[in-house]
């Protein structure tokens, strides 16, 4: 990561966030302001230390929106503090008018330095260990992925799973159904319980056509961000090796296994390469750099992206260039799979070889979640608050951003292509993973339309479920529980 110095003697550490809630609900990672050096990172009880009333905290963090934030002109600064019973309720209200011009979609939230930094650095968090989707028509839950690690997976839940009823005990199941008729989607999720090792459920399932009740309990596990089982792969396409990377998430630990695939395709020869970032959230803008450099042989030195602050805090403005890295690929071709839930680092990946690729770089899928914006990590430590607030834009060398709607009318290629659940990820009978392979080789395509419509209205039936004010994982790692 690239630091800087603020005035406050605080590390300035480049990230950019999820979409508020990867794919479009909550919220996600950015830049992060860290302690002082020397200072700790305590855990406190924020309701009982001193300094960190609600009041404190909420007046707190007007002073930083109103120092930091990238549109000052609309920050609702009128909004009384007292309004409100808690410090989110009250940023919500304080950038009310900037999400009403889809500027800023809940990426501006408070959260745990603690459990943040857990998250960032290990991956670390606790549930089942899956992603979800749902089908808001036919009102049905399947299981996009379960991670390695984790007890979902171990109980043999995996891609394509249904989950048809949820309860605490197999005497109070709810199914599904019932649960959207009576509350939506937020109301399945909620019967799922919180994120808290230890916590139980039984799951009624559907597993290759078998229905079984399982007893899951929530523990504590490291997200793997790049799949032991599908994240890097070598296909044969009509005779040509293509290489298929699946990154889940933006975090430290993506560093040596992206350098570890990447040699992979390398050692093989390969140039051409599917990315895929069908639930890629966001997560550390270092990471999205070290994944550009490593697809970038050849551009050292040349512009990966620039970071751009408001006009008074034009100081903290930064040009991130490919840097050589001695596992570097030249691709030819790069077929980037996105939906609604890739945003952020992600889309500034995919935004950064347009100027290089051209019509080379496609986006197979849907159109993606838009956020050209990313956020500055503020720490009221004594309180265990880190606020997430919206203070830059990104653009690519061709200085092309703002693409708040989505880069599906951006890039120069699309194809479009449904997500299907029905085969393993990176298996290439996949529609995405197939119509991946048709870009690549050359195969005609139908481009992903948008006919003015917004990012909102693209969406298909089927989403990713989503926690309102989850945890980091949560917000990183769209549907996961």
């Amino acid at each position: 990561m690239r630091k800087g110095r603020f005035p406050a003697m605080v590390a300035l550490v480049a990230m950019l966030s999820a979409c508020g809630g990867g794919g479009g609900s909550t919220t996600g990672s950015p830049i992060q302001v860290t302690p002082a050096p020397g200072s700790s990172t305590p855990t406190p009880t924020a309701t009982t230390t001193a300094g960190c009333s609600l009041r404190e905290r909420q007046d707190w963090t007007l002073s930083q929106l109103r120092e930091w934030y990238l549109f000052p002109d609309l920050l609702d600064t009128g909004a009384s503090p007292g309004s409100y019973t808690t410090v989110q309720d009250y940023i919500d209200a304080l950038v009310a008018p900037a999400r009403a011009q889809s500027k800023d979609r809940y990426f501006t939230y408070i959260t745990s330095i603690a459990q943040e930094n857990a998250f960032y650095q290990q991956g670390a968090s606790a549930g089942f260990g899956v992603r979800l989707t749902y089908d808001s028509t036919a009102q049905r839950v399947f299981v996009a992925e379960a991670f390695e690690g984790a007890p979902a997976l171990a109980a043999g839940i995996d891609r394509g799973t249904e989950i048809t009823a949820i309860g605490t005990s197999t005497s109070n199941l709810q199914t599904v159904k019932s649960l959207f008729t009576a509350g939506g989607a937020a109301a399945v999720s909620d019967a799922l319980g919180p994120s808290t090792a230890g916590v139980s459920r039984v799951l009624r399932v559907i597993i290759n056509g078998v229905q079984q009740d399982l007893t899951i309990t929530k523990t504590s596990y490291e997200l793997t961000p790049v799949s032991s089982r599908y994240g890097v792969k070598v296909i044969d396409n009509g005779g040509q090796k293509v290489g298929y990377i699946n990154l889940r998430t933006f975090i430290d630990s993506a560093d040596p296994a992206l350098r570890s695939a990447v040699d992979t395709l390398r050692a093989q020869g390969i140039t051409n390469v599917i990315v895929d970032l069908r639930y890629n959230g966001g997560g550390l803008v270092s990471i999205s750099e070290l994944f550009g450099s490593l697809l970038g042989a050849g551009r050292a030195g040349q512009v990966f992206s620039y970071t751009t602050f408001r006009p008074e805090k034009s100081n903290n403005n930064s040009t991130h260039n490919f840097q050589p890295t001695s596992q570097s690929i030249a691709p030819m071709k790069i077929a980037f799979i996105g939906t609604t839930s890739t945003a952020s680092a992600s889309e500034l990946l995919i935004n950064a070889f347009k100027p290089y690729l051209g019509a080379n770089a496609g986006l197979i899928g849907t159109n993606t979640y838009g956020k050209p914006v990313g956020q500055v990590a503020l720490d009221k430590s004594s309180c265990d608050d880190r606020l997430r607030a919206i203070a830059f834009r990104t653009e690519n060398a061709n200085h092309e951003g703002d693409y708040y709607t989505g880069l599906a009318t951006r890039v120069a290629a699309s194809c479009a292509a449904s997500d299907d659940l029905s085969f393993q990820l990176g298996d290439p009978n996949e529609a995405s993973v197939k119509t991946a392979l048709d870009f690549l080789a050359g195969r005609s395509c139908t481009p992903i339309s948008t006919s003015g419509q917004t990012t909102q209205t693209l969406r298909a039936s089927r989403q990713v479920l989503q926690v309102p004010n989850g945890t980091t994982e949560q917000r990183e790692v769209p549907g996961s529980f």
